[in-house]
C-alpha cells in the first residue's frame, strides 16, 4: 500500500512525533506507514486521514500489484 502521509502532514508543518501523538500511536508507526511497511487498521486509517484534514482514500492508495 502507498501512502501520502509525509505529503499532508508537511503541508500541515506537523513533525513524525506530533503526528504520532495526535492518533496516540508511536513515532515508529508512522515511519513504517509512510514507507508503506504497515498497512493500518480501520481505525487508525480514519484517525490519520482526520487529523491531516483530508479523506481517506487521498492518503491510502491500494497498489493491487
Amino acid at each position: 500500500m502507498k501512502t501520502r502521509i509525509k505529503e499532508y502532514r508537511t503541508k500541515l508543518n506537523l513533525t513524525q512525533d506530533q503526528l504520532a501523538k495526535l492518533v496516540d500511536v508511536r513515532r515508529e508507526t508512522i515511519i513504517y506507514l509512510e514507507q508503506g511497511k504497515y498497512n493500518p487498521s480501520l481505525e487508525l486509517a480514519y484517525k490519520v486521514s482526520k487529523t491531516l484534514k483530508t479523506k481517506i482514500e487521498e492518503i491510502f492508495i491500494f497498489d493491487e500489484n
